[in-house]
């Protein structure tokens, strides 16, 4: 269910081949990173150092992958502590999905009211040229 729901999102493109070792979608990095780590453990905030050990790969990688997640705004920067040092993290925003889910609906559904304005005022503006 969930590659099936980061497919739809478009987090994972349709057809996504690994470039790397991993033997299935289910076994990629941003599979991974979204699954085991950022839904395993919704509580938690994790590092990009912490992400790029625990999935075996680079930091470069891992901020590829965060920086989709951010822009679809499902995630939340945290502040983590880490051996005494803060950092900054990153985890599911609110710490739960459906949560997170609803922030981006509302920010689609605010979109697409501008856009309609945008619409209506263009189709307005070239009736006018007429």
């Amino acid at each position: 269910m969930a590659l099936l729901f980061l497919t739809q999102i478009g987090y994972i493109p349709k057809g996504y081949d690994p470039k790397t070792d991993a033997s299935s979608v289910r076994d990629s990095v941003p599979y991974r990173l979204f699954v085991e780590c950022l839904l395993g453990r919704m509580d938690k905030g994790w590092t990009v150092e912490q992400l790029a050990a625990k999935l075996k790969t680079t930091k470069a990688t891992i901020y590829r992958h965060i920086n989709k997640l951010k822009e679809m705004d499902l995630l939340d920067e945290v502040n983590v502590n880490e051996r005494g040092t803060i950092r900054k993290g990153y985890r599911i925003r609110y710490g739960n999905l459906s949560k997170a889910w609803n922030f981006v609906e509302s920010n689609v559904e605010i979109a697409m009211e501008n856009y309609r304005k945008t619409v209506d005022h263009l189709a307005k503006l070239a009736e006018q040229r007429r």
